[in-house]
């Protein structure tokens, strides 16, 4: 055969056009069945998990990161949930489509924390008389209606939002959501068979409650009740607790021995007093008879980690655990307690009686006895600390009844602007007070602050502020510049 036959039969046996194009086919056949294969096994799985994670309760599935956790419910509401026998129904009235998130998302947050909650929508359109078996009111939209049994409490949108005005342009801005505050005081109302009574003492100059504390209490499910001793004679029945808030004038015998007849039946007081010049020997002889007594004067701190805003009269106490504040003790709040007395524990107390120290001073702190002095040093004849702020007092008795006491020295702890400044510690304390001394198995007090969604405060002491003073302004560029300089150093000698 020629050379060149040869090297056409073999170029033609190496090289087959069509049978290169069948096996191309093939090839791209197979491996697109495969892909084809691949991305439908991938989709399947994407809806498989998809599905599965939308049965998760949003507890899990979601995290909320908000400073104020405005999309979670805290622990307070948590325990109660956790402890809820009776069922609960919550309905939010709303057209279908116009559901305020914020609200709907927290409604879910209870359904999932709890079996007994139930979670319902009425849009008022297509069920026009179903607000009217609950209430009378025109309900604003994205309003609740909590109901268990035959008692139902209603929550109006507006009160679920907090709202204030610019007057130099007259308008409106949001600064807080009260959505949690309010749905689970109203679930503590329709479940509680029996609410506390707290019966505030009149007729002696007392201060009026302040709006904040009176909106937490009644929020708690207590009902807040005025008290006239002279005109009562004693301390009713119902009452569950007495709230004493700074008499300017003294009470008389026969009131002092109605408070105290009460006290030693097994009564619950909070006490609150300022400093005054008026001689008040019943109202001091009350807190003798529990073993505690006023220090002459106002405390003055002498340790800069103890006092705020450069004044050694706005004292930052040691917060002590006892059951009346281990909760606002362990979550590291701040309070501030301007213009105190000091308390100071008896010895000749009865062996019944338990004080436990709430709020200490440090040791350098001392109380002015002369507050016309031109000074806010140390001087001779004012009294040395430590000292406490207040206390937690105790007595048991037969009948397994028990005397509880919370004593403060200062009315100021109750003022808005001063608990503003703390981020709602002081709040924080004075309602874990109250919860301790009211609290039954039949009734428990939860309040929950309303969440600002405004800027918080940072709170700090005098010493932290200079601490961080010196970093900023010293330390830190100080380092940077050694730094600076050593290299500068090392780069001339190279």
């Amino acid at each position: 055969m020629k050379l060149k036959e040869k090297m056409k039969n073999k170029n033609h046996n190496k090289f087959d056009k069509k049978k290169l194009i069948g096996t191309i086919s093939k090839k791209h056949i197979k491996n697109g069945s495969y892909t084809m294969v691949m991305s439908v096994i991938f989709i399947a799985v994407v809806i498989v998990i998809n599905m599965i994670v939308s049965t998760i309760p949003s507890k899990y599935s979601e995290i909320d990161i908000s400073s104020q956790k405005l999309y979670s419910i805290g622990d307070e509401t948590k325990e109660m949930l956790k402890d809820l026998e009776k069922d609960v129904t919550i309905y939010q009235i709303a057209q279908s489509g116009s559901e305020d998130e914020n609200i709907a998302n927290l409604l879910k947050k209870y359904e999932d924390e709890s079996k007994h909650i139930k979670v319902e929508q009425k849009d008022p359109v297509v069920n026009p008389k179903f607000v009217s078996q609950y209430t009378s009111d025109d309900l604003s939209a994205n309003s609740l209606i909590v109901v268990c049994g035959d008692r139902n409490k209603v929550i109006d949108y507006n009160n679920m939002y907090e709202t204030s005005i610019d007057y130099q342009t007259y308008s409106s801005q949001t600064t807080g959501f009260d959505g949690e505050g309010q749905i689970t005081s109203a679930i503590g109302y329709v479940t509680s068979e029996n609410l506390p009574v707290l019966y505030t003492v009149e007729g002696h100059g007392e201060k009026d409650m302040d709006s904040s504390v009176k909106e937490d209490i009644e929020k708690a499910n207590m009902d807040i009740k005025s008290l006239n001793l002279l005109t009562e004679g004693t301390v009713p029945d119902d009452a569950d607790c007495l709230f004493i808030d700074s008499p300017s004038t003294d009470f008389s015998s026969d009131e002092k021995d109605a408070i105290i007849e009460y006290l030693e039946n097994g009564g619950k007081a909070m006490i609150f007093s300022d400093y005054t010049t008026e001689d008040m020997p019943n109202f001091d002889a009350i807190l003798e008879n529990y073993g505690v007594q006023r220090v002459d004067g106002v405390v003055f701190e002498g340790d800069n980690q103890h006092y705020a805003m450069q004044m050694p009269y706005y004292l930052v106490p040691t917060i002590n655990s006892t059951d009346a504040s281990s909760e606002t003790a362990s979550a590291g709040y701040y309070v501030l307690v301007p213009y105190a007395q000091g308390i100071k524990q008896l010895e000749d107390v009865r062996d019944t009686v338990k004080i436990e120290s709430i709020l200490t001073t440090s040791d350098q702190a001392y109380s002015k006895t002369d507050l016309n002095s031109n000074t806010i040093e140390k001087e001779d004849g004012d009294v040395e600390g430590p000292f406490d702020l207040g206390v937690s007092i105790t007595e048991s008795l037969d009948d397994d009844k028990e005397t509880q006491i919370v004593y403060y020295s200062t009315s100021n702890l109750m003022d808005s602007q001063t608990n503003q400044m703390v981020s709602g510690g002081n709040e924080k304390l004075i309602m874990e007070s109250l919860k301790w001394m009211t609290d039954t198995e039949e009734s428990a007090s939860v309040s929950i602050p309303s969440k600002s969604l405004e800027v918080s405060y940072l709170t700090i002491t005098d010493y932290d502020a200079a601490f961080w003073k010196i970093c900023t302004i010293a330390l830190i560029p100080g380092i940077f510049l050694v730094i600076g300089f050593v290299v500068w150093i090392k780069r001339r000698k190279a």
